[in-house]
């Protein structure tokens, strides 16, 4: 990484305030205008981020979070990984850098305006470039890898078999069109899928995380998609209204290559015995769903599972029978289900555990279903981003560390779907 000079170091960091009031500003300009003169990125940038403007606030805070650290840069280790993934999933190219510094920097001049002095933009020029070699190095990584399993860039599928999970999660099976091998992966992680959209007349890509494990031996990846009701009044979800609405079987999607850093590796022996508690929301059990049954597959370690998830009724509850059957069949899993609202035909102790209210950790014992009382658990926690804030919070809260939290960051900046 091509170092800074103290001075620069010194100008980036007095610029972070600066960037907490106008970083908004600037990112939005900075797309509006990148996207227009390179309308070919269109395909790697979600309209539906743009439209909602969570994509130039995720840039935004990055920006701002780089200026605040810049002199020590491993606090940013984690969301440069978490980063550095999903542009693996889109297949970002070292060039693309390029073309985007040139827009940001031109983007803060015009809207710092004189502000922008000549030490300012060359810092902040060394600064962004030093940065982009960061994602560069490591992303070259991540291909390299991909290479290595025999797939890069993006691939065709099929869907091969549609299954309602509840009445607004679909599971689609997909299998490559080319026959050939799939690679493994580890369970938590996703893909990036991606379809063209006739009304825009270009293609999109949302990432999904597969929801079941060992499926590559099947000739399939399973990712279950939520139709989305969307952030914005009249802007449901683009992909995941499209698939429900007009992917069938025999209909094709392209896929990238499994990605993401929220992963249990079930092979990892130094893991032996440490409990796993997983904890979800909604759409959120999907990469709880392969953990779990990772878990349990021959040749794993043996770790005492716990699964914690909530759903507002039953109907809405994803994999609810696959889950009871994995409890019925396995000592080291125990299972807890909290729903908003029950129904009539719920029965206590089958279909839930705690009713009329949401997941709530105080309600579970301690011991035998938080494991508190082991200084080695982990815990992984999926859902909307203000639960899992919350959950993790509550976990801390109880003399958790972080570093034996991982959350799976269901938005723009880490795993969206929408």
């Amino acid at each position: 990484m091509a170092a800074l000079t103290p001075e620069q170091i010194s100008i980036v960091k007095s610029t972070a305030p600066v960037l907490k009031v106008h970083g908004p500003t600037i990112t939005t300009l900075f797309y509006n205008n990148l996207l227009a003169a390179n309308p070919a990125l269109k395909n790697i940038f979600s309209i539906t981020s743009q439209t909602t403007g969570r994509q130039p606030r995720a840039l935004a805070n990055a920006v701002l979070a780089y200026a605040t650290y810049v002199d020590d840069l491993p606090k940013l280790a984690a969301a440069v990984e978490v980063i550095a993934h999903k542009h693996a999933s889109l297949q970002v190219t070292a060039e693309q850098y390029a073309v985007v510094g040139k827009f940001l920097l031109e983007a803060i001049g015009q809207v710092l305006g004189e502000a922008a002095t000549p030490e300012i933009v060359d810092a902040w020029t060394a600064a962004y470039n030093a940065l982009a070699e960061v994602f560069i190095n490591r992303e070259r990584e991540m291909y390299a890898v991909q290479k290595q399993h025999g797939w890069t860039g993006w691939r065709k599928f099929r869907v091969a078999r549609r299954q309602a999970e509840t009445e607004h999660i679909v599971s689609f099976y997909l299998e490559p069109a080319d026959g050939g091998q799939l690679p493994a992966y580890l369970p938590g992680q996703y893909v990036s899928l991606q379809v063209f959209v006739p009304e825009l007349g270009f293609l999109q890509s949302r990432q999904y995380s597969l929801s079941d494990y060992g499926t590559e031996r099947e000739g399939y990846y399973r990712v279950s998609v939520k139709r989305e009701p969307g952030e914005v009044v009249d802007h449901p979800g683009l992909i995941s209204n499209l698939l429900h609405s007009k992917y069938v079987v025999g209909d094709e999607v392209e896929l990238s290559h499994p990605q993401g850093e929220f992963f249990v590796d079930p092979a990892d022996k130094t893991k032996e015995g440490v409990p796993a508690v997983l904890i979800s929301a909604g759409v959120g059990a999907t990469p709880m769903m392969a953990i779990l049954k990772a878990l349990g597959e021959k040749g794993s370690v043996s770790r005492p599972v716990s699964w914690v998830q909530g759903a507002r009724s039953s109907r809405m509850l994803p994999f609810a029978d696959a889950v009871k059957d994995i409890v019925r069949g396995r000592e080291d899993v125990v299972a807890n289900v909290f729903l908003t609202t029950v129904n009539d035909q719920d029965k206590a102790g089958v279909d839930y555990h705690f009713g009329q209210t949401r997941v709530d950790l105080e309600k579970l014992d301690q011991d035998k279903e938080l494991f508190l009382g082991d200084q080695r658990a982990e815990y992984f926690i999926c859902g909307p981003e203000l639960f899992m804030l919350q959950t993790k919070k509550a976990l801390e809260s109880k003399g958790v560390p972080e570093e034996r939290i991982k959350l799976e960051v269901f938005a723009t900046g880490g795993v969206g779907a929408a």
